[in-house]
């Protein structure tokens, strides 16, 4: 090795790396053999554009990896720890292992060897498309790795005594690159980004102790199957996934730890928001003092000369894109045992700047045109607090919590929840944004902390006082449920959905809409500053119009709701009961307000404020979808928010359980009952003007078209007869309707035909074409999805308005 290396550079560390200048390549030392070693690759510079992804910090995927020597060859290969035997039988592991497949990564022939040390040429392992960008490109053509114009990137290229750093300079080409790209790339012909390898020492085997997961305890875990269990117990083991902490006395009720959590705050971030961010994450200090820490969890700034992407920093970068979107909370996790090694924190910079436009279009504040709010930046700031404890969060091994918001009084009891801001109207009945967003921890989130970070006195029956915690957190009302229960837009349970607020949703959606009325009442031009186009009223004015719009969706979810918890047997709490029958009639009042014409209009005077967009303004996605384009057009933001409603109240479960409970207590509302009270309210009740009745019109056209779609496609045959004999039964009162204008005429002419077609199967139940939908929502991202894909070697739980991830 000595002498095939001479003259090259070597970078010294866990796993020498040498720089071979003349030729280009990168070499590897390896001499740990057998040893298992956490691989993983990242993105310290990415595309800035949220649609594709690949951002600045992604984690790209993580594996545990031996290297093995077969002859002149040496191979790289991962175990598989989804199989296991923890077992001290030699022979019982070995079944296991022979009775799944392994995956070798990638294998090197040996250039030169000293002892029981070799050199193997590295360069194409390391330039090579490791983090899967082509692939994430495929929808911007077809991008391939032009490694001429790629290259080790040295100043990021690293040793130290436990891991090894090695970044490279990659180029992608492609002939006929995609919109986005060309979007952000000075020439999308060639897009360069930056990728990372690191190779981190794993902790030794023995030295961290796994807990345990729950179901009721709100922690990502750790899962595998175990063939050394016994027959009487389950086969799948689960482990939380949480940081390796310990008391120095874990007899004492308060003591200091071992050794803290820390985690650095990007240096480029800037004020106010890094004040903000700083605050935010040590918010979590509050919970690990509950499980009896001093000073455990602390947040300082990242060294100046420090790489983010090292395995050895926590880490909270502040990441900028071309476009508004998510923010992530990213773990690297040994699967061996859920110790997390890493926590990376991706917080998106224009998130920030949506809260500030909300808070312009509530009040607007621009009597003069130049003003700056405080009222307003103090709001947006406090949401950077509560974004940072969030995704830090994630970091740490917990899931979100979507029930928090509705339980107990002051404010939300977890950070993990989505919190919409809570707007209120003062005395005077003016606009109050001071109390948007709480300033603290919550019950749930020390809950949590205690279950999974708590070290317990010599002697304690670990697996009681554990129970203890969750069963004594649910007697105070503080449970946990989360994404697979409140993201489904037919979800049952009525306190778990995103960016809600108030213990009783009807009750709080009738209030937002009253504050709504008054801020839609009040906007003008003042919701700018002097000197932009007045066209740009419209994106102040998109978030207000649809300012109910996710207290609306949980709602709806009151309707044929279902509580319940994370039960398990002989811990006391409630398992299942129908939400009452007042409850779900009231929440279905509340939802025809969200269809009254009325409501839905947009104030005349605004619709004088708002011209077609002026060049160089275009607007994109922010803005509503225009049938009258390029004029703003006064009907489309109503049949957009409208259709919003129908879409999750005729949702094909609710309508099934509509039915089931109904059948099981007839005092329960019925599927019939929700078609009654539709016909009501979109036939029945007139509209106040011809400007409303245009709205109406539009509503009633949506609706026909969800009831279509029930009749055609809904999983229970009882919902689809009884909506098949709903819309027969619209047509003959249709067809019994007698005067009203042309245009009424008309589209009563249009309903009659289309459902006479339908249910003569001549025609399919799809949307008309131009159909308006929302701008993309979560405020801050875009519209939501729940995934559960292996990507690379992780685990991707949820894809929301922000992500949380658990890499393994």
């Amino acid at each position: 090795i000595e002498s095939k290396t001479e003259g090259m550079m070597k970078i010294d560390g866990f796993v020498p790396v040498y720089w071979e200048e003349n030729t280009g390549k990168l070499w590897l030392e390896i001499s740990r053999w057998n040893e298992e070693i956490l691989h993983y690759t990242s993105l310290p510079a990415g595309l800035g554009q949220n649609d594709i992804g690949l951002n600045r910090g992604d984690l790209r995927g993580s594996a545990v990896v031996v290297f093995e020597r077969v002859g002149r060859k040496v191979f790289m290969k991962e175990p598989n720890y989804s199989y296991r035997a923890i077992s001290d039988d030699p022979l019982e592991r070995k079944s296991v292992e022979d009775g799944f497949p392994v995956s070798i990564h990638w294998g090197w022939d040996v250039a030169a060897e000293t002892g029981d040390r070799v050199l193997v040429d590295a360069t194409t392992f390391f330039m090579r498309d490791a983090a899967g960008l082509a692939q994430s490109l495929r929808s911007q053509g077809a991008f391939r790795l032009d490694t001429s114009r790629s290259a080790p990137y040295l100043p990021m290229t690293k040793g130290f005594p436990t891991n090894t750093e090695v970044e490279l300079t990659l180029t992608f080409t492609s002939d006929q690159p995609g919109g986005l790209v060309r979007s952000v790339t000075p020439d999308a012909s060639a897009l360069t980004v930056r990728q990372h390898h690191s190779f981190v020492q794993l902790p030794e085997l023995g030295s961290y102790t796994p807990r345990e997961f729950d179901p009721r305890s709100g922690y990502l875990s750790t899962g595998f199957m175990d063939f050394a269990t016994p027959i009487e117990q389950p086969l799948e083991k689960r482990w939380i996934n949480r940081h390796r902490l310990e008391k120095r006395d874990p007899n004492a009720a308060m003591s200091e730890p071992v050794e803290p959590i820390v985690y650095y705050l990007d240096p480029g971030t800037p004020e106010p928001v890094r004040t903000a961010l700083l605050e935010g994450g040590r918010w979590w200090n509050q919970a690990f003092e509950a499980a009896g820490y001093i000073d455990a969890f602390r947040v300082e700034m990242l060294p100046a000369d420090a790489d983010p992407m090292d395995a050895r920093y926590n880490v909270i970068q502040w990441v900028h894109r071309s476009t508004r979107g998510w923010s992530y909370g990213n773990s690297i996790t040994d699967p061996r045992t859920g110790e997390i090694l890493k926590g990376h924190v991706t917080l998106g910079s224009l998130r920030v700047r949506q809260d500030h436009m909300i808070g312009e279009g509530l009040t607007t504040p621009y009597e003069n045109g130049d003003e700056n709010p405080q009222d307003i930046m103090d709001m947006s700031l406090l949401r950077i607090h509560q974004l940072s404890a969030h995704e830090i969060g994630h970091t740490i091994g917990l899931a979100h919590n979507y029930v928090a918001s509705s339980q107990l009084a002051g404010g939300d009891q977890s950070v993990m929840d989505y919190p919409h801001p809570r707007i209120t109207l003062d005395e005077n009945g003016n606009i109050d944004v001071t109390e948007a967003y709480d300033r603290a921890i919550g019950e749930w989130d020390k809950t949590a902390i205690r279950y999974g970070y708590s070290d317990f006195p010599d002697g304690t029956d670990e697996a009681a006082a554990l129970n203890e915690i969750l069963t004594e957190s649910a007697s105070r009302g503080v449970t946990f449920i989360t994404d697979s229960d409140a993201r489904d837009p037919g979800g049952a349970h009525p306190d778990a959905h995103l960016w809600d607020n108030g213990a009783n949703v009807a009750t709080e959606l009738n209030r937002m809409m009253d504050v709504r009325r008054v801020a839609l009442d009040r906007f003008d031009e003042t919701a700018i500053k002097v000197g932009d186009p007045m066209a740009t009223l419209e994106e102040v004015f998109v978030p207000l119009y649809l300012h109910h719009r996710y207290q609306m969706e949980a709602v709806t979810k009151v309707v044929g709701g279902l509580y319940y918890t994370y039960a398990l047997r002989g811990d006391g709490q409630e398992i299942l009961r129908h939400v009452p029958a007042n409850a779900q009639r009231a929440a279905l009042d509340a939802l025809m307000r969200t269809l009254d014409p009325d409501e839905l209009k947009v104030p005349e005077r605004v619709l004088q404020l708002i011209p077609p967009r002026p060049p160089g303004f275009g607007g994109g996605a922010e803005i509503f979808r225009k049938w009258t384009s390029p004029a703003f057009d006064a009907v489309s933001p109503a049949a957009s928010i409208g259709d919003a409603t129908l879409d999750f109240l005729l949702n094909d479960a609710r309508a099934a359980r509509l039915v089931q409970q109904a059948a099981l207590d007839s005092s329960l509302p019925h599927l019939q009952d929700v078609f009654d009270a539709l016909w009501t309210r979109l036939w029945e009740q007139g509209a106040s003007d011809a400007y409303g009745a245009e709205i109406q019109r539009t509503l009633q056209r949506s609706y026909l078209e969800h009831m279509m779609t029930l009749a055609a496609r809904a999983g229970m045959p009882q919902v689809r007869a009884l909506a098949s004999f709903e819309l027969q039964s619209i047509a003959d009162r249709l067809e019994d309707r007698t005067g009203g204008d042309r245009s009424t005429q008309a589209a009563d002419f249009m309903a009659m035909q289309e459902i006479e077609r339908f249910l003569d199967r001549d025609i399919e139940p799809i949307a008309a074409p131009g159909q308006p939908t929302a701008p993309p929502g979560s405020p801050i991202g875009q519209p939501a999805q729940e995934w559960l894909i292996p990507i690379g070697g992780a685990w991707v739980v949820s894809w929301d308005g922000d992500l949380g991830c658990e890499w393994r």
